[in-house]
């Protein structure tokens, strides 16, 4: 799979954020696809999105935040991430950081996923965020989840995790 670039500038420079993920069969593709869409509604964000097995090292050094997103299997993420994150190649100590993940059926464990991806990041050292409740409506919780992709609400919600992930990461880190 290509690396996808997606640049918005401001008279600031660029803030950059990572999404790296997992997709067998394209639907969290489809989801980080849609964080991309939330991302670029906040000015002076540089968004690269990348799979576990095509990622650029150096845009990932210099994210301030990235988020990672997996399909979940056997009721927790895929062992593609957990690998990434056991040879991580780059220090993520001190950068922000989300999760996303799908599923094929409700209750699939998409939610332990999340969890467990969560759960890496501390470990890394990153400052894990979802903005929970605490910027209303739509709630974040844990992270973005869609089922099959076949809600537009569960997408949207991707979106809206994005662009919260940008505009706490300029809130935190801006120059």
């Amino acid at each position: 799979m290509n690396i996808q670039t997606h640049i918005l500038t401001n008279k600031k420079g660029n803030m950059k954020i990572a999404i790296i993920y997992y997709s067998q069969s394209g639907n969290t593709k489809i989801l980080a696809d849609k964080i991309i869409e939330g991302v670029q509604q906040v000015e002076g964000i540089e968004v690269k999105a990348m799979t576990v097995d095509n990622f650029d090292k150096q845009f990932i050094a210099k994210a301030k935040a990235i988020l990672f997103g997996s399909p979940t299997y056997a009721g927790t993420y895929s062992w593609q991430i957990k690998k990434w994150f056991d040879t991580c190649p780059v220090n993520l100590g001190g950068k922000l950081g989300s999760v996303f993940a799908t599923g094929a059926v409700v209750g699939g464990g998409a939610e332990i996923a999340e969890h467990g991806m969560a759960g890496m990041m501390l470990v890394r050292g990153m400052l894990v965020y979802t903005a929970g409740h605490a910027e209303g409506m739509p709630f974040t919780h844990m992270g973005a989840v869609a089922i099959n992709n076949s809600e537009e609400w569960q997408l949207d919600r991707a979106k809206v995790l994005g662009q919260r992930v940008a505009e706490k990461a300029l809130e935190l880190f801006k120059d």
